[in-house]
């Protein structure tokens, strides 16, 4: 029977982030991974189209680097570097004008005048009205959610407890195209920043959703950033450092069943052969559902919470995501290629309500008829992704349900709503989908079964005002411990919720430590 300190359930970046902490810390850690690569959505693959590099998850890191993870855990001595993406967005109006956002607000500012003056100096004076707001709602993300220190982090930080402070509070518990409408008047200034918000699930006039919009100063703070080799470089780099302290990450490893006994966490039990892993602590980085669902079945423990976790908003997914190998970058027109415009998102969404049409079709069930798109060209600054003179282009795109409505399937569809995406990169950029050599798709449902996104929602959980901070995934289980004493949590089904972070693995990491005395 093997023995360690922690057992760790899954191979996602936070579960990973949370085992790199526990091992410099001294505690022997194992990691088990069913799928044959770790990473979960932080994963590249070479196995797709020869010659290519191509992510399956995520490929923009933003939210790490306003984190300490990456330098406390010495990540650049095991391989990571970032390229710096700048302009970190570019926005084209299809009358061949274009908006650029800059790292520097003063660029930012410049483009925008050229759109829209006062709306330059709007930018300007809402980038200075929300830093405050959205450093105290970093502060919370970064640390342990309690009502008290949520609310203590908030006031502090963000201004509310001043002159004004009801007010803020007010257009902080409204909707984001609540906010951009009252802030600016130009339709594609307003239709940039509500894209950039909306790429977390909620549509614009959610309430409690005006945050969304209002992280936008932070994005001039952390900008784009791209893992050389790919997104999985974040993993690759992960994985040899724990090993590097001495813990073990096993891929190809399905774990069972969470060991219970006598009402604590004792171990797991792993693969075909349920070889049995005792551990001094269990942490559960997968899905909240796997773990109460699955992992917890038979655990008299669990009950009084399965209920609850099986009746969160898991949501119908929201988006799926096209990866094309090019012959040339998309000529944005208006733009030489390649330009500026190449070396991060490219927000391909009209202004209002285009944006409501597409999330109208969503919520009757079907896909969006003309969605938006975040265009990503990453071998414009990584030319190692792909051969020589060749590129690629992924296409991320809004709104797209798991569950689809007339008992329609995706595989039947998936080929049509490909088309569909590239027809709106195509309206900006005339080249495409002529360029286009080879596609790989990803649906919803795809992203179910390659990386184990439930409903391919990649936030695990939709990310509303209910189901954040000390509500996420429920009050009981927000603090990343469990009734269940020696089992913790950590993933994007915790706080603060998804996106390539690693804010809850850090944390998660924090209490496990602080619970297990001794080596």
């Amino acid at each position: 029977m093997t023995t360690t300190d922690v057992a760790i359930v899954g191979a996602g970046h936070n579960a990973l982030i949370a085992a790199a902490y526990l091992a410099r810390a001294g505690k022997k850690v194992l990691v088990f991974e069913r799928a044959v690569r770790a990473g979960g959505a932080v994963q590249t693959r070479e196995d797709i189209f020869h010659g290519y590099r191509i992510d399956v998850g995520s490929s923009a890191h933003i939210l790490i680097h306003l984190t300490p993870i990456l330098q406390e855990l010495d990540l650049a001595r095991y391989g990571l570097e970032y390229i710096d993406c700048d302009p970190w967005a570019f926005y084209p109006l299809e009358d061949g004008r274009s908006i650029f956002f800059y790292k520097d607000i003063d660029r930012t500012c410049q483009s925008i005048a050229a759109i829209s003056p006062e709306d330059a100096e709007a930018y300007r004076h809402f980038c200075d009205d929300w830093l405050p707001i959205s450093e105290g709602v970093l502060r919370a993300f970064l640390s342990t959610p309690t009502p008290g220190r949520i609310a203590w982090t908030m006031m502090r930080s963000g201004g509310f407890g001043g002159r004004g402070g009801m007010s803020k509070l007010q257009t902080v518990l409204g909707s984001y195209r609540a906010l951009l409408d009252a802030t600016f008047r130009h339709p594609a200034v307003r239709a940039a920043i509500e894209w950039i918000a909306a790429q977390s699930g909620p549509p614009p006039g959610e309430l409690g959703s005006a945050p969304l919009a209002g992280w936008q100063p932070l994005y001039h703070r952390s900008g784009v950033k791209r893992a050389r080799g790919g997104s999985g470089a974040l993993t690759e780099s992960l994985v040899r450092m724990i090993r590097d302290h001495g813990g073990e990450v096993h891929t190809g490893r399905p774990v069972r069943r969470i060991v219970v006994e006598r009402g604590r966490a004792v171990g797991i039990e792993v693969g075909e052969d349920a070889e049995r892993i005792t551990a001094r602590a269990v942490l559960a980085g997968c899905h909240i559902a796997a773990t109460f669902g699955t992992l917890l079945a038979d655990a008299p423990e669990a009950a009084p919470l399965r209920a609850r976790v099986a009746n969160l908003r898991i949501g119908n997914g929201f988006g799926m995501i096209l990866r094309c190998t090019t012959s040339e970058l998309p000529a944005y027109t208006g733009s030489a290629a390649p330009g500026p415009e190449h070396r991060g998102l490219q927000l391909l969404c009209p202004p209002a309500p285009f944006l409501d049409h597409a999330y109208a079709d969503f919520a009757r069930g079907e896909p969006a008829r003309e969605p938006a798109v975040v265009g990503m060209t990453w071998s414009a600054v990584d030319p190692g992704l792909a051969p020589t003179g060749k590129h690629l282009l992924f296409a991320w795109a809004q709104y797209h349900p798991y569950a689809l409505s007339g008992g329609e399937s995706w595989d039947r569809i998936r080929q049509r709503e490909a088309e569909r995406i590239l027809a709106t990169v195509g309206r900006f950029a005339p080249n495409v989908p002529g360029c286009v050599e080879q596609v790989y798709i990803q649906t919803p449902a795809d992203l179910e079964r390659e990386i184990g996104l439930y409903n391919g929602n990649v936030m695990h959980l939709e990310m509303s005002l209910d189901q954040m901070f000390m509500f996420r995934p429920l009050p009981e289980l927000s603090t990343y411990r469990t009734p269940i004493s020696g089992l913790y949590l950590t993933g994007a089904s915790t706080h603060p919720g998804g996106g390539v972070f690693g804010a809850s693995g850090r944390s998660a990491a924090g209490v496990v430590l602080k619970d297990l005395p001794g080596r």
